[in-house]
């Protein structure tokens, strides 16, 4: 493993000398938002989790090696290349062996986070079960109940079906923590209307659920829900209504497989009026600065003097 990563000086030092890191992922600049946004974003990540005290470590693969903590030139390479390889768990190998440059989704992102020995990664939404398919699911909840990291995120992406989703994750034995909230959010918007057993109002008490955790030797990580920031939140009736008719087009004009998300993320974006970008595009720094909080809180063990409920709900 150690001949195939590339974890960059600071990253490594800030391991050694246990300072809070938090990983995140590259799809976000290949197969995200255009140039040059896509470059600002993922600088405005790696700058709000320093503002908020960790060091980011964004994560890809290029030139044949899993690289941790990329350098301006390495990020401004795959936010203008063409062929970047979207790679999930299963892509790992050969895109390795090929030497192709390939942009990390969440189950990657998190698997090499964790051979890194990074415990807490950034990102936007999660995949999850689709709607009307349910065979078809994400390769990031498998990743979720296997590899101990702290996912920090807005929800499952709105386009799923939400309620399975959930269902698969209590199933596989996935810890959700609402952050100040009892209720998952739906990404774009701040409630789903599906309740949350787990809610923790700051990065002490979600620190402390995840110490527990690795104390008892689960191998399951801990999803962390965030509500997008309120001023940028879209009305959860209204997403409804513009995924479900995107839902509707896609399956008329047969899209399917890997082209579904990109082709509903693109009509949400026409429909919205780019509201959905901006959406996005908040709740990534928003969980952003949470991660980096949780990951200090990681790295400074405290004993709460007043242990709460958690939020349980009974």
């Amino acid at each position: 493993m150690s001949f195939y990563l590339n974890i960059s000086p600071e990253v490594q030092t800030a391991l050694r000398q246990k300072k809070a890191v938090v990983a995140l992922e590259s799809t976000v600049i290949s197969h995200g938002l255009p140039y040059p946004q896509n470059l600002e974003l993922a600088q405005k990540m790696e700058q709000t989790v320093r503002e908020n005290g960790a060091v980011p470590a964004t994560i890809a693969i290029l030139a044949g090696k899993l690289c941790v903590g990329l350098s301006e030139e390495q990020i401004q390479q795959l936010a203008t290349a063409q062929d970047v390889v979207k790679v999930s768990r299963r892509d790992i190998g050969w895109v390795l062996a090929s030497k192709r440059a390939g942009a990390t989704t969440v189950a990657s992102t998190m698997l090499i986070a964790h051979w890194a020995g990074i415990g807490v990664f950034a990102t936007g939404g999660i995949g999850g079960v689709h709607r009307g398919t349910h065979w078809d699911i994400s390769a990031d909840l498998p990743e979720l109940a296997q590899t101990p990291v702290t996912v920090v995120c807005a929800g499952a992406k709105a386009i799923l079906d939400l309620p399975a989703t959930m269902e698969w994750l209590e199933t596989h034995g996935v810890p959700v923590v609402g952050y100040g909230t009892d209720e998952l959010p739906a990404f774009y918007s701040r409630s789903s209307g599906l309740k949350l057993q787990i809610r923790a109002e700051d990065a002490l008490e979600v620190a402390e659920i995840v110490r527990t955790q690795r104390k008892l030797g689960l191998p399951a990580g801990t999803l962390v829900t965030v509500p997008v920031p309120a001023t940028d939140a879209l009305p959860v009736e209204r997403m409804d209504a513009i995924i479900e008719a995107a839902v509707q087009l896609a399956n008329a004009q047969g899209v399917v497989g890997k082209d579904v998300t990109p082709f509903l993320l693109s009509h949400i974006a026409t429909a919205t009026a780019g509201e959905s970008i901006r959406a996005n595009v908040a709740l990534l720094l928003n969980n952003a600065a949470t991660a980096a909080k949780i990951a200090i809180a990681l790295e400074t063990p405290q004993k709460l003097d007043n242990p709460r409920n958690w939020g349980l709900v009974v």
